[in-house]
């Protein structure tokens, strides 16, 4: 039997020397699995990407073993709901100058979460477009456009 997401990331941190405790939270298609540490920097690492890696590598795991499992999100005491809270915010003051400017606005470059974030956060908006370039493009950015 294969171990569950929760314990191979415990697995994984308990061989990292943490301190911690893991939450299991169903969310969406998947779960999300919240950390909390006394460590959360060195967890989080610089702008997020420690966690991004472990999350990357737990997801790679668990999808070699069953490629149609769930996606895994993992979390450190909340660090990615604030940082998306904090990325939206930014993102929507810029959007109110296209609005009144009337001019585009190419944001900086972006991960693909961070641009499903983005797009999201537009989609109903009656007026303010978000364009992507396609996947092969080398630099993914989003301009803001008003419609």
């Amino acid at each position: 039997m294969n171990p569950s997401p929760k314990e191979l990331l415990d697995t994984m941190l308990g061989h990292l020397d943490f301190a911690f405790e893991i939450k299991e939270i169903p969310s969406g298609s998947g779960i999300t699995l919240q950390i909390y540490t006394p460590e959360k920097e060195r967890l989080i690492g610089r702008r997020g990407e420690v966690l991004e890696d472990l999350q990357l590598l737990l997801n790679r795991m668990i999808t070699s073993k069953d490629p149609k499992a769930p996606r895994v999100t993992v979390d450190v005491e909340h660090y990615r709901e604030m940082h998306d809270d904090a990325l939206i915010a930014r993102i929507r003051q810029m959007a109110d100058i296209v609005r009144a400017t009337g001019r585009s606005y190419q944001l900086e470059p972006m991960n693909s979460y961070q641009r499903r974030i983005v797009h999201n956060a537009f989609k109903d908006d009656p007026e303010i477009m978000t364009w992507s370039p396609s996947d092969e493009a080398r630099i993914k950015r989003i301009t803001l456009r008003k419609k």
